[in-house]
């Protein structure tokens, strides 16, 4: 039985015509006139768009692709592949525990992985989501199977342990290499570390992907110097994750690595806050590299507070993305202690003043009483309006990326909201993109950046992973106040040639797969 969509208008980054589109297994076969027969399945696409899946190019959905809930929020953005085993951690390779215990507030658990590699991960996904998944190897996870909880310079043996792993998960369908390094272990890795573990992704025409150190922002520089230098030791392609900062701050560092020969891209999201995990801007990283018991024992030691305080805190006040206005500017999104479920959706301020303690305490408190699970949307210092970050999505090296966190009770619209909202303010309201230039940007450069497959075009012999936008309904519900609203004028949306969601209903077959690393000749 054949599958066509009809009389639509089909829209890839080439154009925009009026045609059907006929599906034979995971395969678009026919883009023109169709005429089906009472045995084929018919969807009915007059007055929508018919496009190509989108590309999540920075997902933190790891572990949660199982989730019918994640899978719908998801899928009702139109996205079909998520980039997963970002920012430098998740489950692959070993046996996933760091990433469950460091991560848990971020990634969640993972439901079927026990350890193995690459492999082991993305066959996980086969069969098992109604979404794709491809993988970068994560640099810190890497790090902590050969160096442990260290905070020293990796040795000779130790770098290159850490490149045959690398190497092997080049071998097993990565996409490249991700670094967090604003997180732990990453922080602790040098330019020469990164670089060793970079050369085998190089070597294998993968992509290095960078969480910049710094804090981006006013400090990007010293970010995209790093990345450089990293590219200009290793011939890496390279891409910036979630870039955010003001807009001449990005395209002239954008400009800077173009300057210097670098091939990157990078991903921006269309909000100005960010999310993170609670611990990460405000304990030091030395600590937050020890296990969890030992760390809920130092912060809930009035001594060690007292010496936090005195010798930390004036550090977390001097950071060039939050400053001493950190209190009003951390919302709570996730505290895994049910004593603490009444704070979500506060401030750090707003919740002290609530307790009757200062910021430092309360955040202590929150920390040590969920075990460091705790995830905040993060305001920065100086908001951007659609304009501004209309500049920076221009930009032809962008590319579309949520960042999107699923876990808590009040998290980061992005999570719900990205593509939509990408589709809403950039292309229908501010012209910012046309619907071709909408794909490009959130289909076809992520397809063929991170190489994964005949993906991103909607022509013969690609695969057909496809959506059906209404374009004067698309648009975003989820909101920094309601932040759980779901997408809305996507309501049909195929993977691999199965429809998943039909009428705005999720379907019962998983056709989705851990996409191994592909280019298209």
């Amino acid at each position: 039985m054949r599958t066509i969509l009809q009389g639509g208008t089909v829209v890839d980054r080439d154009g925009a015509r009026v045609a059907d589109v006929s599906l034979d297994g995971e395969t678009i076969v026919a883009v023109g006139a169709v005429i089906p027969s009472e045995a084929d399945h018919v969807i009915d696409c007059s007055g929508r768009y018919v496009l190509p899946g989108f590309v999540d190019a920075h997902s933190h959905a790891d572990g949660l692709l199982t989730d019918d809930g994640v899978q719908r929020a998801l899928l009702k953005q139109g996205v079909t592949t998520i980039v997963a085993g970002q920012d430098g951690v998740s489950f692959a390779p070993g046996d996933g525990a760091y990433s469950s215990e460091y991560f848990a507030a971020i990634n969640g658990p993972h439901p079927s992985y026990a350890g193995g590699g690459v492999a082991e991960y993305l066959g996980a996904v086969d069969g098992a989501s109604r979404l794709n998944a491809a993988y970068a190897i994560p640099a810190g996870t890497v790090r902590w199977e050969i160096c442990g909880r260290s905070t020293a310079t990796a040795s000779d043996a130790e770098r290159d342990a850490m490149a045959a792993l690398v190497e092997r998960g080049m071998r097993d369908g990565a996409i490249g290499l991700s670094t967090g390094l604003d997180y732990v272990p990453g922080i602790f890795a040098d330019a020469d570390e990164i670089a060793a573990l970079t050369m085998p992704v190089a070597e294998a025409g993968g992509v290095y992907i960078s969480h910049m150190r710094g804090g981006y922002e006013a400090n990007s520089s010293e970010g995209i110097d790093e990345i450089t230098a990293i590219a200009a030791a290793t011939g890496a392609r390279v891409h910036v994750s979630h870039f955010h900062a003001e807009a001449h701050i990005v395209l002239a560092q954008l400009d800077a690595l173009e300057a210097a020969g670098v091939d990157a891209t990078f991903d921006a999201y269309p909000y100005t806050r960010g999310c993170t995990l609670l611990a990460m801007p405000l304990l030091p990283p030395e600590l937050s590299a020890q296990p969890v018991d030992d760390v809920v024992r130092v912060i809930g030691d009035p001594a060690e507070r007292a010496r936090l305080r005195r010798d930390w805190f004036p550090e977390v006040d001097s950071k060039p993305s939050l400053g001493p206005e950190w209190p009003s500017m951390i919302t709570l999104a996730h505290v895994a202690a049910p004593e603490y479920a009444w704070t979500h959706g506060m401030t750090v301020q707003d919740a002290a003043a609530a307790a009757g303690v200062d910021a430092i305490d309360l955040a202590l408190d929150v920390l040590t009483a969920s075990r460091l699970q705790a995830n905040a949307v993060m305001a920065v210092r100086y908001d951007r309006p659609v304009s501004e970050l209309a500049q920076i999505f221009a930009h032809p090296g962008h590319m579309g990326g949520s960042d999107g966190i699923f876990i808590g009770a009040h998290p980061h619209p992005r999570a719900r909201g990205t593509f939509a909202r990408y589709l809403r303010e950039y292309v229908r309201e501010t012209q910012t993109w046309t619907w071709p230039e909408a794909v490009s940007h959130l289909s076809a450069v992520p397809a063929e950046r991170f190489a994964l497959g005949r993906r991103g075009r909607i022509a013969p012999s690609w695969i057909a992973d496809l959506i059906v936008v209404d374009p004067d309904v698309v648009g975003d519900t989820a909101t920094y106040e309601h932040p759980l609203g779901e997408a809305v004028g996507i309501d049909d949306v195929i993977v691999a040639g199965v429809p998943v969601l039909a009428g705005g209903e999720l379907q019962q077959l998983l056709p989705g797969r851990g996409i191994r690393r592909s280019e298209v000749r």
